[in-house]
């Protein structure tokens, strides 16, 4: 089977290429070539002398690009948050509740009949007599003996937290409010006592909530008064968290916006030094062109030149393709096929976008690599869409069709 005939050529160019300049294969790039030419029993000149070195102003080298670090930006001064509280609040009706001990609840799973209903009001009026009394601890034992009766009554519930409330026991009456209100949400009496609750503990925004509700539900003078007198301590609180929560999302834009300055001179940081690695050396691929490694050139083309091959840039001679009658030294006679005079113009080839792009599809640059190594694995690609349309676009760099320029002295396909 046939290799097709641009696959030939590019080959063919090589070979010549080599013939010109024997050093070629003693780049360490090239070793596994000059191996496998030597295991063909091929006849390979001796290393030449190596030519005095051109001056550097010639083949530039890369400039390394500065990558700086960038002064870190000065950090948002964050306002220091005080640990005491700057609210001034009036403190004056609040009591210490240690007792942390439930109350006592009924069985909820109880049927409830209309007996123990009958009984647990008369316990009821017994437990207020008891209140009016001044006998609270009596009144609380009757009101629990009710609620065992008729453990699904928030009335209940609530009466007796009222006497709670009496008792400076704020911590149970809150947990008596708090079930009378899961059993009937719609009853005042629970928010009233609960809120009083919390006004007697300092949290007062909780008992303003709470007051509110009461006078919602069901307007109470009581109810009423204990919400003007929560009022101005909730009202400074509650500004007083809006303010740090206001302080805390400015905290945390700066936050954001320190992120993404530093991200964003990270993204440029990285940007300029693959810019920096791309444009190192004029016309190099990075890291050499694959199939061709690069041996003189900074990532080009084996050759001395900067990213060429080599010769003085490019194919022996005159620094470049000799086109026909150019006669460079050493060039090819009259020029690469189908190249115009004067040959192709290699940065343009290795600066192309879509051949940088096609070399960055792994799928491409393997089978380059396979060529490479193998070159009689080009007939394996010759199918492959993606390896073809890189022939044929590097092919159409070195000019149009066959024998527009190449002359007599064009090698033979």
């Amino acid at each position: 089977m046939s290799l097709p005939a641009k696959e030939v050529q590019l080959l063919r160019a090589f070979v010549q290429m080599c013939r010109a300049n024997a050093s070629v294969l003693y780049s360490p790039d090239l070793q596994f070539f000059k191996e496998w030419l030597e295991s063909m029993n091929a006849d390979i000149p001796e290393k030449p002398e190596s030519p005095p070195q051109p001056e550097k102003s010639e083949s530039p080298e890369p400039e390394e690009i500065p990558t700086t670090t960038p002064e870190p930006a000065p950090k948002p001064e964050e306002e220091a948050e005080s640990e005491e509280s700057d609210l001034e609040l009036d403190l004056q009706d609040v009591v210490e509740d240690d007792d942390e001990d439930m109350p006592e609840y009924g069985d909820e799973t109880i049927e409830v009949t209309e007996e123990m209903m009958d009984d647990a009001n008369d316990k009821r009026s017994e437990a207020m007599a008891a209140m009016s009394d001044g006998k609270l601890e009596e009144a609380v034992n009757i009101f629990t003996e009710a609620i065992k009766s008729n453990p699904m009554s928030a009335l209940l519930y609530a009466k007796r937290a009222s006497i709670y409330i009496k008792m400076k026991k704020p911590k149970k009456a809150i947990h008596d409010c708090t079930k009378a209100i899961s059993l009937n949400p719609d009853s005042a009496q629970p928010y009233k006592w609960r809120g009083n609750a919390y006004k007697m503990l300092g949290k007062y925004e909780d008992a303003y909530h709470d007051l509110t509700m009461a006078c919602k539900l069901d307007f109470d003078d009581l109810a009423d008064e204990l919400l003007h007198a929560v009022k101005p301590n909730a009202m400074k609180i509650m500004e007083h968290k809006r303010k740090y929560e206001r302080k805390r999302e400015e905290r945390e834009i700066k936050a954001r916006k320190e992120r993404l300055r530093k991200a964003k001179e990270e993204y440029e940081r990285q940007k300029q030094q693959s810019s920096g690695s791309n444009t190192g050396s004029a016309g190099g691929f990075p890291g050499g062109f694959p199939g061709f490694p690069g041996a003189g050139g900074a990532g080009g083309f084996p050759g001395a030149g900067a990213g060429g091959f080599p010769g003085a840039g490019g194919f022996p001679g005159a620094g470049q393709f000799p086109g026909p009658g150019a006669g460079g030294a050493g060039g090819f006679p009259g020029g690469f096929p189908g190249a115009g005079a004067g040959g192709p113009d290699l940065s343009s080839i290795l600066n192309d976008p879509e051949i940088v792009q096609a070399f960055s599809d792994p799928e491409v640059a393997a089978a380059f690599q396979d060529i490479s190594q193998h070159p009689e694995n080009l007939i394996k690609y010759q199918n492959n869409p993606k390896v073809q349309a890189l022939i044929n676009k590097m092919s159409s760099k070195f000019g149009g069709p066959r024998g527009q320029a190449g002359g007599p002295g064009a090698p033979p396909m």
